[in-house]
């Protein structure tokens, strides 16, 4: 393909951007995600962190109960540890995900969520990615987040992948949410006044290998993310939809814990 041919084609793809925006749901990509409406009514699923708290044995307790599981980033560094694999697999993180495209492009996994937005302006290509449109939301009252109920024309994302999951649970028809991993603590965080924040006592995530990029990834904000899950919250209860914190420890404090061992039986 030519110069021209190239500027040609990227001026029409920016063009046609607005339309497909507002029409999402009519594009081949909306139309996949339109398939997954209300097909889990009455069931419970699990939203898997990448805590240090993280393990291989308590994924492969999922997998052997056949749970209905959403997961994110790099999760891919637990894969030689289990059979297990998620059943939806969300990255929104631009920086997170530049780093680590080709691995993602080639992982085996039958659903791979990803903005159409990191497609359009970061260049970032998942071939058998299903891509949904993001409106990204940069609120931090929890009173004014918006919580998309059609998940095949937007998903209204904040701070943690978390809150998209959370959308796409809503829309599949899940009552019930079991956060897994999600330890909402890091050796190196921020506040909101952006003042770094530092405990040595704990790991950031399930493995070293995890961030070993950090210096290119964005700093987590743990109060911003706690206003996004206070969000979720007031929005899944809306709905009649429970959330609970199956975390084997963590700080995150927002939804009632239980304990993980006590979901199962046989």
């Amino acid at each position: 393909m030519g110069m021209f041919s190239r500027i040609w084609t990227s001026y029409q793809a920016r063009v046609a951007q607005p339309k497909m925006q507002a029409n999402f749901e009519k594009t081949k990509c909306g139309k996949k995600i339109a398939q997954y409406k209300n097909v889990y009514v009455g069931r419970r699923c699990f939203l898997i962190g990448n805590g240090p708290s993280l393990s291989a044995k308590d994924l492969t307790v999922l997998h052997r109960h056949g749970e209905i599981t959403f997961a994110f980033n790099r999760i891919y560094y637990m894969f030689e540890q289990t059979t297990w694999r998620p059943t939806f697999y969300i990255s929104q993180d631009e920086k997170m995900l530049q780093g680590c495209a080709d691995v993602v492009d080639r992982l085996d996994l039958p659903r791979k969520l990803i903005p159409i937005q990191l497609n359009w302006y970061y260049g970032i290509n998942i071939h058998d990615a299903i891509y949904f449109n993001m409106n990204w939301q940069q609120t931090e009252n929890p009173m004014q987040f918006l919580f998309s109920d059609d998940a095949a024309h937007e998903l209204d994302c904040a701070s943690t992948g978390m809150y998209t999951a959370a959308q796409l649970a809503a829309y599949m028809g899940f009552k019930e949410i079991y956060l897994l991993g999600v330890d909402h603590h890091f050796r190196v965080s921020q506040n909101n006044q952006g003042k770094i924040v530092v405990d040595s006592s704990v790991k950031d995530y399930f493995t070293d290998k995890y961030n070993g990029d950090k210096e290119n990834l964005y700093i987590p904000n743990t109060e911003k993310s706690t206003l996004t899950y206070i969000a979720m919250k007031l929005q899944c209860d809306k709905r009649g939809i429970q959330i609970f914190n199956a975390t084997r420890g963590g700080k995150l404090e927002v939804f009632p814990k239980v304990e993980f061992d006590t979901l199962f039986t046989g």
